[in-house]
């Protein structure tokens, strides 16, 4: 009788051990499926960044362009403006010097 409930021990105990070999492989498995889902999922997130990195870096150029031709026209009108103002008096002196002249 104790030699048959050792035997149904050991049995129980051999299936019990199998049990856990066979769940532990499945674990594995699985683990692993999702860590290539996880190292997938970051690849893509990174290029993702990436891409939005790039394109905000384009938007900021773009901005940086109109505003550098916004400044050039600025300056180019100041110059302008400041060319008339130097001029007006002189011309005016010229102007009237005619005038006076003519009468």
């Amino acid at each position: 009788m104790v030699a048959e409930i050792i035997i149904i021990g050991l049995s129980l105990n051999f299936i019990a051990i199998g049990v856990l070999f066979y769940f532990n492989k499945q674990l594995k498995r699985k683990l692993k499926g999702t860590n290539r889902a996880f190292l997938a999922l970051h690849k893509e997130f990174t290029q993702y960044q990436i891409g939005q990195k790039r394109i905000e870096e384009k938007e900021i150029a773009k901005r940086e362009i109109r505003l550098d031709h916004v400044a050039k026209s600025i300056k180019k009108n100041e110059d302008a403006i400041n060319f008339v103002k130097k001029t007006i008096p002189d011309e005016i002196k010229k102007c009237i010097k005619h005038v006076e002249l003519s009468r």
